[in-house]
């Protein structure tokens, strides 16, 4: 397969820049795609298929006619980035993560910012993920966001914006696990030659971010993953964290409060839990606190977790951060909090409780994206340039009647990566979602899952609507070096009449 025929189009390309010259990061892999044999990238492409199909690489849909159960799509053209960006996103990431995490313990304290008009009272109040039931409570270390997958989105001129905050049950890194499990299959050689950062590490990161949330009375902690079942549509990721960590897998039934602890049931009887890295919502973690007809969670969860005898990750009530119309405020929590400017920008986000906002989202509904504050997966979602007009209609008849649950975005030209479809490569477009710990230091996996929308067109790139996912390379700053180094090269060769191709020439995958 070559790209002579690739179509860059009006959006920025991962890999490409105008006029298919090969960004200086990706220069290596496109020399070695083009090298290969003609058949073998497809031959790659089917036989990484089948090793994610017998890995049990899966996800659940509910709802889905055809069954629950589906293989998450997965494409072999990876999305490279040089050591030089990911530096400034990590940089970005971890003043965020810092920020939300003195924003929420403040939220559940004092509630300062409120008091200082910095975010509306009444938009945190009205919040549907506000719980106030934790009011007061003290997270074991002062942390409460534990595991954090921030969406972030790249516009035609090249900016990196935040598109979302995930601190509920952010789902996705077994995909990110897996898929460098089968590209380095794929490309050993030029693994080695780019010098990839390593993500095999990160299951050792977590483990050691719930450890040191346990008790201090506890001196070899037991840690165990607690999982809604296997009908939960991440309950792949869940088995395979567990495992990956040396963690009990558990669903609520299996633990117990006894005598002021939480306690596992095994063949040798009751056995003391010091750590839960909880996958099921806050509404389901204790029927006796939240939910009263919840079978999932544990009764009197919350009482041992106040009294400081378990660790839970994460801390409940997060997810009031998850909420859209907070996430237009987190500048301001950045700037109130650090007295820094946000490092990564929010996307531009009209307020639809604002009257100036509402009134120019009303008017504007073809262009822009409007979003309800609780939704994910793609759903509770408008596209504007790719709405109908009874769709229109029947969103402002929505937004109206609730303007605080929504916001609205201008539509952005996500930047797009080459995907193989029907045997040739198209642009698609992709997100990212890194995913960052916050234990003793915050901790971010370099890269994340890069999520592409595999429609044509589409700018949904959830597994749900549609969307697959791609290895994220980012390359070490000797690489970086060598990169710009190979790209300077290149540029003199192309003023000289005598060639050399050596730092061109294609390494064998």
């Amino acid at each position: 397969m070559r790209f002579q025929n690739y179509e860059v189009g009006n959006f920025y390309d991962e890999v490409f820049e105008t006029g298919l010259e090969p960004r200086s990061p990706a220069r290596t892999l496109v020399r070695n795609i083009e090298a290969l044999p003609a058949g073998e990238l497809l031959s790659r492409q089917n036989a990484a298929e089948r090793a994610l199909m017998n890995m049990g690489i899966t996800f659940n849909v509910y709802g889905a006619s055809q069954g629950v159960e589906k293989i998450f799509p997965f494409d072999l053209v990876p999305r490279v980035l040089p050591s030089s960006e990911w530096n400034w996103i990590e940089k970005g990431l971890k003043q965020r993560i810092q920020a939300l995490n003195l924003f929420l313990d403040d939220l559940y304290h004092d509630q300062k910012i409120l008091k200082d008009g910095i975010v509306p009272r009444e938009i945190i109040e009205s919040s549907k993920v506000f719980r106030k039931e934790c009011i007061g409570l003290n997270p074991p270390r002062g942390i409460w966001c534990h595991v954090t997958g921030t969406d972030l989105v790249r516009h035609s001129d090249g900016q990196v914006y935040v598109l979302e905050d995930n601190l509920r049950c952010p789902s996705g890194v077994s995909y990110v696990l897996q898929n460098r499990h089968v590209m380095k299959s794929m490309f050993p050689k030029v693994f080695e030659a780019l010098k990839v950062r390593a993500v095999s590490d990160y299951p050792g990161h977590l483990r050691d971010m719930l450890e040191y949330l346990a008790p201090d009375a506890a001196q070899t902690p037991r840690v165990v993953l607690l999982t809604p079942g296997i009908y939960n549509s991440a309950y792949f990721e869940h088995s395979f964290l567990a495992q990956q960590m040396g963690i009990e897998l558990v669903e609520g039934r299996d633990l117990v409060v006894k005598d002021g602890y939480v306690c596992m049931r095994t063949t040798k009887g009751f056995e003391r839990v010091d750590v839960i890295y909880r996958r099921l919502d806050d509404d389901f973690i204790d029927p006796k606190v939240f939910r009263k007809d919840s079978m999932l969670g544990v009764p009197g969860l919350m009482e041992v977790y106040k009294a400081g005898r378990v660790a839970l990750a994460n801390a409940p009530g997060t997810g009031v951060v998850d909420d859209k119309v907070v996430y237009a405020y987190i500048p301001r929590v950045i700037k109130y909090y650090l007295g820094e400017e946000a490092i990564i920008p929010n996307v531009p986000t009209y307020i639809c409780s604002e009257e100036e906002s509402l009134k120019y989202t009303l008017d504007n509904l073809d262009k822009l994206v409007v979003k309800a504050a609780n939704e994910s997966g793609g759903y509770g979602m408008l596209v504007g340039p790719h709405s109908t007009a009874a769709q229109r209609s029947e969103f402002a008849k929505m937004v109206k009647e609730n303007p605080r649950n929504y916001i609205a975005q201008p539509t952005l030209s996500l930047s797009r990566v080459p995907t193989i479809i029907d045997g040739h490569f198209e642009g698609r477009h992709v997100d990212l979602r890194p995913y960052i710990l916050y234990g003793k230091d915050i901790y971010v996996l370099p890269g994340g899952l890069t999520r592409v929308a595999l429609k044509k067109g589409s700018l949904v790139v959830n597994s749900s609507q549609g969307g697959g996912s791609k290895d994220t390379w980012v390359l070490d700053d000797s690489a970086d070096q060598q990169a710009a180094t190979d790209a300077s090269q290149v540029q003199a060769q192309s003023q000289s009449s005598t060639l050399s191709t050596s730092s061109t020439e294609p390494i064998a995958c």
